[in-house]
Parts: C-alpha cells; sequence; structure tokens
C-alpha cells in the first residue's frame, strides 16, 4: 500500500459519509494493528509504533513496511483521525466539529487545549443514525452553534476563547 494515498482514500469514504468502511480502513493502516501478534511483527519487520510510508504486497516482501522515519504519513493519518473522524477542525479561534463515528459508538471524550484553556468536549449519541451534529451545550447553557456546510450536513461550531477557565462542551449527534 501507498500509504498517503490509503489514507486520502479513507479520508474520502468519510467525507461521502461511509463511515463503516472509514473506520475499516482506518483499522488496516493503523500501524498498531500490524504488532498485535508475533507473527505479525515478523512479518512488519518495522516499528508497530511509527507510521510507514508504504507496505509491501509483493513476494518475498509481503506485509512488510517501509520507511518509517523518512515519510509525511504520520501527519497525514493525524489529520484522518482528528479531524476527518473524529471531526475536530480549528479554524483560526472556532472550532468546528464534524464527526464521521461508527455506528456502535455510544459516546466519546476530547480534551482539547487552546493556549492556556482547556475544553472538555463529549461527543454523545441522541439519535439511531448518530451522523451529524444537532445540538450544542457548552458550561450547561445551550449554544446556537449547528451549523450546515456545502454539502448539507450539520456540524457544530463553538467559539473559543483563551479565559484560562475549563470549558465542558456536550455535542448531541441525531
Amino acid at each position: 500500500q501507498y500509504t498517503h494515498a490509503a489514507i486520502w482514500t479513507t479520508m474520502a469514504f468519510a467525507i461521502m459519509g461511509d463511515r463503516e468502511r472509514a473506520w475499516e480502513l482506518f483499522a488496516m493502516l493503523n500501524p498498531i494493528n500490524h504488532g498485535s501478534r508475533p507473527e505479525e511483527i515478523e512479518r512488519y519487520k518495522v516499528e508497530p509504533y511509527v507510521m510507514c510510508a508504504d507496505i509491501y504486497g509483493a513476494p518475498p516482501h509481503t506485509s512488510r513496511g517501509g520507511w518509517t522515519w523518512y515519510t509525511g504519513a504520520a501527519g497525514w493519518m493525524y489529520r484522518l483521525t482528528v479531524e476527518t473522524l473524529l471531526g475536530l477542525h480549528l479554524e483560526v479561534d472556532h472550532l468546528r466539529m464534524a464527526p464521521c463515528i461508527p455506528a456502535h459508538w455510544e459516546s466519546y471524550k476530547i480534551h482539547y487545549r487552546f493556549r492556556e484553556t482547556v475544553y472538555h468536549i463529549t461527543f454523545k449519541r441522541v439519535g439511531e443514525r448518530s451522523e451529524q451534529v444537532s445540538r450544542l451545550t457548552m458550561d450547561g447553557v445551550g449554544i446556537d452553534g449547528v451549523a450546515v456546510d456545502a454539502t448539507g450536513r450539520r456540524h457544530g461550531r463553538i467559539h473559543l476563547v483563551d479565559d484560562r477557565v475549563e470549558h465542558y462542551v456536550q455535542v448531541e449527534l441525531n
């Protein structure tokens, strides 16, 4: 596999709304999944905690990783994970939230530091499909932060303030 292209493909599936396929591909890309058993480590032959640029598909090197410390794949994997799948996008002094989570996740939390301020963000399913943001609260108060993007999908958006106070954000997905 060429890791950059595999990550971009995974991003495309997520953007198209095929969250199960996106997470299936994410699991295939995740280096920890190449080293969970001794025989996998022997085949992979590179560090199981580092993104590699490619994984060979032809014998005799099938499943062997390559170019672990000389690639930008880790940066793209970070963006896939944080921005595309978990849905956090920093836009200057706003945080846009447009997650693409698997159907079996009930909730997840992210602790996001903005300068000297920490935002504790909980994403919670409240509907059966839970594909889009339906409601936002910050510090227990409902906020007008749900918007619709160019594709018609709802996302959340909060203004980030560096007030050195911990804030608690609840993002409801429906």
